[in-house]
């Protein structure tokens, strides 16, 4: 945009955000090594090997521009760190002394998380929040505010994820596409602000704009569990209260009134996962093996693979470290504790912990061929996660922190063993990932895992001793004792008691003093980085990762006279439900695809090509990009996979390449699509990517 300025006669100095902007690098750190103490550093210092070009421009956009704060790598997960520490929930103007309410649009769809704070925001595009930090407004339909009222208290063993994903599977039954959700009743005032957290950041997942928590009392004692000043927490108290917007959720006479309330009882909510493809197909724990086995036999659908009569009983042998294992439908090859859904709360990850300790204290041991993970959102989780004295059984059981990003969540979970991979794909087999994460669409977490369970990090662990889904846990033991004797699910679950009374002792406000008092300098690779200077950035033509964008190319001050589209060819014929994560995946870059070609052409090696979220500042990796997830289904197509068909000739192709040979002969496209396009990730690329295909 500067260069853009300076083209047209202007002052690159002009362009500097006007609002405040954080940017929290997140997304750049995959999951390579795993279930060892080094693969947190094994990680971290190959996503600098990795990511050292975008990290250079980063580090120049820091000094380059005004009222920009950058988190370096290794800080955490955005939406955890704005939780913790960036949100101010009432705003001082130091020039007017003016007072005003918190707010954020962010460039992740769970920007929302921040509403369980009672900070008003949302996920946007990249285009829509660099249009926010230049001064522009956003503007929107005056939402409908659906009234969510909670009452009644959670069983002793259920927790926040399995009222999420509850919440999720209703609210999306009910239908809350562009519409605020506010919660309240007498239910709230019993819920934790981690648990309000859950709640809020996976409101993508069930359609709303927004899953606001108005303020109260408990969200003043979180400011100061996560050492907020007391002066500012006196502000923000005063000023709420002034303005009546400090709420009472036990006082039904100042309840809103709502365009539609809706309610749910507490006591109702039981174990739950969601899966196999979608967050909101909501399981209760108690039924999981009946619906996994349904779902193996159903056709392909949301909740079917189509598997056939005579293959639902395949068995694929393999050998793993010099022993021989089997895997089944249904067996976990990726067990993640992941994403800040959940890692955000103490509750849900200090259970885990004392499950993992009661699961190694009775023998039980989780087989080693399985991909275990703990990647929290931020550095207090593991500081807690030491203290209670969790960390040697989590790590016993392969749970060992690999980094503090969003990982697994967003599909940078690894490799696998290439036996495992091959043993999958030559027996058809349906495996599975459970993970603590917010989406489980298909082909997001890994090419392998054909089913995915969104989960408790306490459920995570459960699967992966197990080893399977397709267990009925109340009556099947998870495994052996040394003795011989049967361990049950009942037996190393830990009550909500018992996760109290270690959360008390352990998550302090010093903690998160000591870890966000370092958390601008970062590690010592982001303090070795010598970034270029200057008002304008050094575009290196031979760079793969950071390119010049052209978007601005040939940008004039009149605005371009709109065309219109003549004898167009269907590029693609979509469905239903298709997610930004099909138009753009964020995950690893095939090797067979149009970008590893790209990549290839230019002297990489499949171990350099990254990701293709890790490429987003080359656009011609993400125009190749574009519709290359393997779970597309083109309706031009007899299988999923990113193909399509050249009509003139009936070929098939990739899309790209398809879209390529349709430009040389000055041939409009279009994309036939049903609903719910678009529905999922905020990501710009989603509709920058199909722009640059057909222009």
């Amino acid at each position: 945009m500067r260069d853009a300025v300076k083209d047209l006669s202007g002052d690159p100095k002009k362009i500097n955000p006007i609002c405040p902007a954080d940017l929290v690098i997140d997304h750049s750190i995959q999951v390579d090594y795993a279930g060892t103490p080094d693969a947190l550093q094994k990680n971290q210092d190959l996503e600098f090997e990795r990511n050292k070009e975008r990290f250079l421009f980063l580090k120049w956009g820091a000094k380059a521009f005004n009222n920009m704060l950058i988190v370096p790598p290794g800080s955490g997960i955005v939406h955890q760190v704005n939780l913790e520490y960036l949100a101010r929930v009432v705003f001082v103007d130091k020039d007017t002394s003016l007072l005003y309410p918190d707010t954020v649009v962010g460039t992740d769809s769970h920007t929302t998380m921040i509403n369980g704070l009672g900070v008003l925001g949302w996920g946007v595009g990249g285009i829509e929040a660099e249009a926010v930090m230049l001064g522009q407004s956003i503007s929107m339909l005056l939402p409908q505010v659906v009234g969510y009222r909670l009452y009644g208290e959670l069983d002793q063993y259920a927790t926040s994820t399995d009222l999420v994903l509850t919440i999720t599977k209703h609210l999306r039954q009910l239908g809350v596409v562009g519409k605020f959700v506010e919660f309240y009743g007498p239910g709230v005032s019993a819920l934790s602000i981690a648990d309000r957290a859950t709640i809020a950041n996976m409101c993508p997942e069930y359609g709303a704009t927004v899953g606001y928590f108005p303020v109260d009392i408990n969200s003043l004692d979180y400011l100061r569990q996560t050492n907020r000043s007391e002066e500012q927490i006196r502000v923000i108290e005063a000023y709420l209260k002034a303005t009546k917007q400090l709420r009472d959720y036990n006082a039904a006479d100042s309840d809103p009134k709502y365009s539609l309330s809706v309610e749910l009882d507490l006591a109702t909510v039981v174990s739950s996962v969601s899966g196999p493809k979608r967050p909101n197909d909501r399981v209760a724990v108690s039924d999981m093996k009946r619906d996994f086995l349904d779902c193996l036999s159903n056709k392909v659908s949301f909740k079917g693979f189509g598997i056939s009569q005579e293959k639902l009983g395949a068995v694929a042998k393999f050998m793993y470290d010099s022993k021989q294992y089997e895997l089944r439908h249904g067996s976990v090859i990726i067990a993640a504790i992941t994403s800040c859904t959940n890692t955000s709360n103490p509750s849900v990850m200090l259970g885990a912990g004392l499950l993992a300790k009661k699961a190694v204290e009775a023998g039980l041991r989780v087989l080693p061929y399985i991909k275990t993970s703990l990647s929290p959102g931020s550095g207090v989780v593991t500081y807690y996660l030491r203290e209670s004295g969790v960390i040697p059984a989590l790590e016993a059981l392969g749970f060992s922190v690999v980094g503090y990003g969003c990982m697994t969540c967003i599909g940078n979970s690894g490799g696998i063993d290439e036996n495992i991979a091959n043993a999958i794909e030559e027996n058809d087999l349906v495996c599975c990932g459970v993970l603590s994460g917010n989406r489980n669409f298909e082909g997001r977490i890994h090419p392998n895992t054909r089913a995915n369970y969104l989960a408790s990090p306490l459920l995570v662990i459960a699967y992966a001793i197990a080893g399977r889904v397709d267990i009925d846990f109340e009556k099947e033991p998870l495994g052996k004792r040394p003795d011989g004797s049967d361990v049950y699910l009942r037996d190393v679950w830990p009550t909500r008691n018992e996760i109290h009374a270690v959360e008390q002792k352990h998550v302090i406000p010093a903690m998160f003093k000591e870890v966000y008092a370092r958390i601008q300098k970062g590690s010592t690779n982001w303090q070795s980085l010598e970034a270029p200077s200057g008002l304008l950035y050094p575009w290196d033509p031979s760079s793969t990762y950071i390119k010049k964008p052209p978007f601005f190319d040939g940008m004039t001050r009149e605005l371009p006279k709109k065309q219109l589209i003549h004898n167009a060819r269907v590029l693609l014929f979509l469905g239903d439900s298709v997610t930004t994560d099909h138009i753009s995946p964020a995950g690893s870059i095939g090797r067979t695809s149009p970008a590893a070609r790209y990549l290839a052409q230019r002297g990489l090696t499949p171990k350099e090509f990254n990701s293709y979220g890790a490429r987003r500042g080359n656009d011609d990796v993400m125009a190749r990009g574009t519709f290359a997830n393997i779970r597309l289904v083109n309706k031009f197509m007899s299988k999923p996979g990113p193909k399509t068909i050249f009509l003139p000739t009936n070929e098939e192709m990739d899309v790209f390449d398809c879209a390529q040979r349709y430009a040389r002969e000055n041939t409009p496209l279009i994309v036939i699509t049903g609903k719910d396009y678009g529905s999922g990730s905020s990501r710009d690329w989603a509709a920058k990517g199909p722009y640059l295909l057909v222009s």
